[in-house]
């Protein structure tokens, strides 16, 4: 990625509402869970842990991730 590429994704994402920032973070936790986790020998499967943020985030009242609702 060229430097002019990285400061034009940094001014989108800034330009988003706060609401789709917290969105896109929340979806984004299962997967870099996965990856970690596989990373260390011992495998989860991210499709359950999607769930379990999902009920999470369901039990808490907030911000629901798209792939979740």
């Amino acid at each position: 990625m060229s430097d002019n590429e990285l400061v034009k994704a940094i001014e989108h994402w800034r330009s988003l509402p706060i609401e789709e920032r917290q969105r896109r973070h929340l979806e984004a936790i299962p997967s870099h869970v996965a990856n970690s986790m596989a990373m260390e020998g011992e495998p989860v499967d991210e499709e359950w842990l999607r769930e379990r943020l999902a009920r999470r985030i369901r039990q808490l009242g907030i911000l629901q991730p798209k792939s979740a609702s």
